[in-house]
């Protein structure tokens, strides 16, 4: 029996998949869960990727340059995702000793290989949306 590329494909995405869950059920969290599965929870929120790419682009902004630049984010929801990125050291938050106190925020280098790789999945998501649609 010959073997398709089809199948071939199939067989190396199952063995992909198989590879994956070995090592997530090897390197859960404290609670059990697969840490992949928490990290992807902060980033595909709704406001996540947005201040992710923002400072992807800008390198280092303010709170209030970030809340201009994503538009319909209240500052209590800005505020919220980025405690919530630093706490899973996706950014940076420096502060600087002024009156008033002056705070920027800047991609780790974890948030920057972050960053590269969600921008690849996105354009993916984009080609095969506008193929649909034409």
């Amino acid at each position: 029996m010959k073997i398709t590329k089809v199948d071939n494909q199939t067989i190396n995405l199952k063995n992909k998949v198989e590879v994956f869950f070995t090592r997530a059920i090897k390197n859960r969290n404290d609670k059990g869960f697969c840490i992949t599965k928490d990290m992807m929870a902060v980033v595909m929120d709704k406001w996540s990727l947005f201040v992710i790419y923002n400072l992807a682009y800008f390198e280092t902004l303010r709170f209030n340059e970030l809340k201009k630049n994503i538009r319909g984010i209240s500052s209590r929801m800005l505020s919220v995702t980025l405690k919530k990125l630093e706490n899973h050291e996706i950014i940076k938050r420096k502060v600087y000793a002024e009156i008033p106190p002056k705070v920027e925020y800047t991609l780790t280098e974890f948030g920057v290989e972050l960053a590269e790789k969600t921008v690849d999945l996105n354009d993916w998501f984009l080609d095969v949306y506008l193929k649909r649609v034409k």
